[in-house]
């Protein structure tokens, strides 16, 4: 069997859908939806990723992603392939989690993502159980079949609204937004929380949610025919395909430690194993969100940390950015110097 194309695009929005091995289960219980909500947000920071929007279900995920570097494939490789090692250990199973090769489908732009978005976050709904199948929702397009019941469409919406795991009580003020979660573009090109609530809402009333898969041009680009075509043209079958356009390099450590002595004012080895001094965690926060680096390579770069002293060190500023105001803006100063 064919490897699907991967069209990987610096800047590029995709669609991302994998499943579990011969539609297993990707998640028993709460803990495991859990894990892997840390684990997207850690592939933000790791890969340099945005999370647009995310719905998790038994036996298949679906992510609105946006890569400024062209990585999709590495991004995804990992947090599938570090969740399903995490899951493995703990139901203590051997094989193959997810089945085959995750989709990802080009999407041309933000317009086009936030049609995604809805696609994604009505999945917990789209189903023949709730009479939103596809068979169900093919017939009701071509005019074989009514509007939906009152009751149906009631016990859809208390089911759509009660999803835990899906980034649409986020965008529709039914509960917190994870820091991590990308949602201000789709959510600002909808109207706001009111109106992208009610327009997810009134499609699910009416019964009248678009299967995007139909709009998917070659499984390979959801977008106007423009795009689509200029894509395709770019695209060798079996292959990945790499963009163009690439994001400036990533920082090195040395880049970040002259940044944050710059800000200081004194030399890293001066601050370095100073206690309680904010430098230190300040150059192994930047570390992880512009270097790309591993807790183990920050920490032997910091002169010889456990990398659990790392991780816990990039927490703490993390934590204390929230409420000390000085650090908050030294951080961005830091992060405008990073992305410059």
């Amino acid at each position: 069997m064919a490897r699907a194309v991967r069209i990987r695009v610096a800047g590029g929005l995709y669609h991302v859908c994998a499943r579990g091995h011969d539609r297993q289960a990707l998640f028993a219980d709460r803990r495991d939806y859990a894990h892997f909500l840390d684990l997207l947000a850690e592939m933000r920071e790791r890969f340099r990723v945005r999370v647009y929007a995310y719905c998790l279900m038994r036996n298949h995920h679906h992510l609105l992603v946006k890569t400024p570097e062209a990585n999709i494939s590495r991004a995804i490789q990992w947090v599938n392939g570090s969740y399903g090692i995490w899951y493995n250990r703990r139901h203590k199973r051997r094989g193959h989690l997810f089945g085959e090769r995750f989709k990802a489908v080009l999407v041309e732009n933000e317009a086009w993502g936030l049609e995604v978005s809805f696609y994604v976050h009505l999945n917990p709904v789209m189903m023949e159980s709730f009479g939103l199948g596809k068979q169900s929702r093919k017939a009701r397009g071509r005019g074989w079949a009514g509007p939906p019941k009152q009751e149906d469409v009631q016990r859809q919406l208390e089911v759509l609204r009660r999803h835990e795991w899906s980034s649409y009580r986020a965008y529709a003020g039914y509960g917190p937004k994870p820091e991590w979660l990308d949602s201000g573009i789709l959510a600002r090109r909808a109207g706001g929380v009111e109106q992208y609530r009610r327009t997810v809402e009134e499609r699910l009333r009416q019964g009248t949610e678009e299967d995007l898969r139909s709009r998917v041009r070659w499984g390979l680009v959801l977008g106007g025919e423009r795009f689509a075509r200029k894509v395709r043209g770019k695209v060798r079958i079996g292959r990945e395909a790499a963009g163009q356009k690439e994001l400036a390099r990533r920082r090195s450590f040395e880049q970040l430690v002259r940044i944050v002595e710059r800000l200081k004012g004194e030399s890293w080895l001066v601050f370095r194993d100073r206690y309680g001094d904010w430098g230190r965690d300040a150059v192994l926060w930047a570390g992880r969100k512009y270097a790309g680096m591993t807790l183990k390579e920050l920490g032997a770069a910091a002169g010889g940390m456990d990398y659990v002293a790392v991780a816990a060190a990039v927490r703490r500023i993390a934590e204390r950015s929230r409420s000390e105001a000085r650090l908050r803006s030294v951080l961005k100063r830091i992060e405008r110097q990073c992305i410059m």
